[in-house]
């Protein structure tokens, strides 16, 4: 780990500028409502780092029985999206709200889509998420409702400014949440109908309007969508590949591996998710955004703390209250003084176990872990990756102080996704016309990837030591 994490390093030097204005490839970023309130709000349209992210999802609005959307929170909805009140015209009770809006009754300006745009970001809203899905299946099955739903997502894309939709529908057939088997067949049909609609609305518009779905990483859920039928109407396939493992499960293991671990399902892992998608499914890896998660997962454990052994089934509400035992990065960054920090080279994450007999295990992702994940997009050839989210690694100067001095997730996830090569001869991956010193460190960091490879020189389907002889073998090579 000591030589990855110095090309880490080296990386985050050599592409500091390269990010300066937007992300090289699509990062998109998920702002939940509710975390507005947070810190003195601090985490808001004014004061992001808009250079991190290329997309924004605003989270979440809840579809209704009828098909029509719903606000879930208008005080914050309406501040964040159309700008703060202005109270000298704006009418008695249009703060509490859910389907009034009007930006007239806002100050002007300061629309979280003017603040997306000024810099060159999109924004969309996401509709459902995993507590309002619930009423996504009834409208999905039912022509008129599909209708409804289409024609308030063109209303909401219009009223806020919107660059297109992202529905995060969890999950087309989980029945604890309304699914059927005819699921597989309605999401189609719901795409198909949406599309239309976003369509129709951008000659109106004069704009793109992108169709994004935020999808399940395990086996199962991915059954129940029909892969071809819906491929050409969406844009992005935002991968949802964390939550694997966490407090529910025996034995303690990682949120988010990006590998198999030595215990637990072994389709429970990034790599296996993506594989899934590209081979099994054919969804073109260019549409495909990886998921990330700026936060982690804690288990009280039934004994000493450690890596696969017995848990108590509950998170450590106590050390991560604030987050119900499911901390955000900043605040396991703040109690790292109270743990001892591990790495799994199996499954290339980190982890924590409690220090002076604390008994409680973290699986989260830190700059080093963001960092392979993101060689590991590059290298399969994705489109980017999911953040969620999008405050997780807002870290303030000192507490309380209002200001966001360093992003270092989302800077970790920009920094090799910056250097990614165009190449232009066997060896030069950064294309600087030589074969040399840069070159051998991007593939160092790409040592274990084992399919779709960039950096597999060799052509046997994977990198590894074999591939660095072959690089060695063109040191110092000047390309025409």
């Amino acid at each position: 780990m000591r030589q990855f994490h110095f090309i880490v390093f080296i990386v985050f030097i050599s592409a500091k500028t390269l990010n300066a204005q937007s992300p090289c490839r699509e990062v998109v970023a998920y702002y939940p409502n509710w975390q507005w309130y947070d810190r003195g709000q601090l985490v808001n349209p004014a004061t992001l780092d808009y250079s991190q992210y290329s997309i924004i999802n605003y989270a979440f609005f809840d579809v209704a029985p009828s098909g029509e959307l719903v606000s879930t929170d208008p005080w914050a909805d309406k501040n964040l999206l159309l700008g703060p009140i202005n109270w000298s015209v704006a009418p008695a009770g249009y703060e509490v709200s859910t389907t009034q809006w009007n930006a007239d009754y806002h100050h002007p300006g300061q629309q979280f889509s003017d603040y997306c745009h000024e810099h060159g970001v999109k924004l969309l809203p996401s509709l459902g998420g995993w507590t309002l899905s619930a009423n996504i299946p009834a409208v999905a099955g039912d022509p008129i409702k599909r209708q409804t739903f289409a024609a308030a997502c063109v209303d909401l894309v219009t009223t806020f400014g919107f660059d297109g939709i992202d529905l995060d529908w969890e999950y087309p057939g989980y029945a604890p949440h309304g699914g059927t088997p005819d699921d597989k067949t309605h999401f189609t049909l719901l795409l198909n109908e949406l599309r239309q609609a976003l369509d129709a609305a951008e000659a109106l518009l004069g704009r793109e309007l992108l169709l994004t779905i935020a999808v399940g990483a395990a086996p199962e859920r991915m059954e129940n969508i029909d892969w071809a039928a819906i491929i050409d109407a969406v844009d992005i396939i935002n991968l949802m590949s964390y939550d694997y493992f966490g407090s529910w499960d025996a034995l303690t293991n990682h949120n988010a591996p990006l590998y198999a671990p030595t215990q637990g399902d072994p389709e429970f892992n990034v790599h296996a998710s993506v594989q899934r998608l590209l081979t099994e499914y054919s969804v073109p890896s260019s549409k495909i955004t990886l998921g990330i998660g700026f936060y982690g997962r804690s288990v009280i454990t039934s004994g000493a703390p450690g890596l696969h052994v017995a848990s108590s089934g509950q998170p450590d509400n106590v050390t991560f209250g604030a987050d119900e035992g499911t901390p955000l990065y900043y605040t396991i960054d703040a109690a790292l003084p109270l743990f001892d920090v591990h790495w799994d080279e199996n499954a290339q994450v980190p982890y924590l176990t409690g220090a002076d007999n604390l008994n409680t295990f973290v699986s989260f992702d830190n700059a080093a872990s963001v960092a392979l994940k993101a060689q590991y997009a590059v290298d399969q050839n994705l489109r980017g990756a999911i953040i969620w989210e999008i405050t997780g690694d807002c870290i303030e100067s000192a507490p309380g102080s209002g200001v966001i001095a360093q992003t270092p997730l989302a800077e970790a996830l920009n920094s090799v996704f910056c250097t990614a090569p165009a190449v232009s001869c066997l060896g030069d991956f950064d294309a600087d016309g030589l074969v040399g010193t840069s070159d051998l460190l991007l593939l160092l960091a790409s040592i274990g990837c084992v399919q779709s490879c960039l950096y597999d020189l060799n052509g046997a389907g994977m990198v590894n030591s074999a591939d660095v002889l072959v690089f060695l073998g063109l040191f110092g090579t000047t390309c025409e």
